[in-house]
Parts: structure tokens; sequence; C-alpha cells
């Protein structure tokens, strides 16, 4: 895993259930402020179930994809943790 990777699983761990983080507010914490797009596509990857991806969101506050069942799915546990998009 390289250093990048190991600095945005450790932000995706630390948000709670019921919030949400954009890539970029990741890509931002993680260090890397202009890789959103980079977060995006690790998190596209991520099958870990540890590591809580869905909620992840785009920046103009929709779902945005979800590879364990598509978007539907992201918003589904975002809705059943209490978070309103």
């Amino acid at each position: 895993m390289t250093p990048f990777q190991t600095a945005v699983i450790a932000v995706v761990k630390q948000i709670p259930a019921g919030t949400v983080l954009s890539y970029q507010g990741v890509a931002a914490q993680a260090g890397h402020p202009n890789a959103a797009r980079a977060v995006a596509n690790l998190m596209a990857r991520n099958f870990d179930p540890t590591i809580p991806c869905h909620r992840v969101i785009r920046s103009d506050g929709t779902a945005g994809g979800y590879n364990r069942g598509g978007e539907a799915e992201k918003y589904r546990r975002l809705v059943a943790e209490g978070v309103t998009l």
C-alpha cells in the first residue's frame, strides 16, 4: 500500500457513522488537497468492510458511486445511519 493510500484509508476510517465527508475533504485531510479523483478511484476499488467508504460522497452533496451495490445501496446505508442528502 502506498503512503497516499494509507493516509486516505486512515481518514476514511475516522468518519463517524451518521456523517459524511466529500472526496475532496478526504483528500485534503490526507494531505493531498488536489487528489479528490484519486480518492474516488481508491474508494471504488475498496472491498474491505472495515473501511466505511459509503461515508465518502461527492462535493455536490450527492452520494456518488458505490462498488457494493451501486448508488442506491450507498444512499440506503447513509439514510440508515441518519444522513440526509
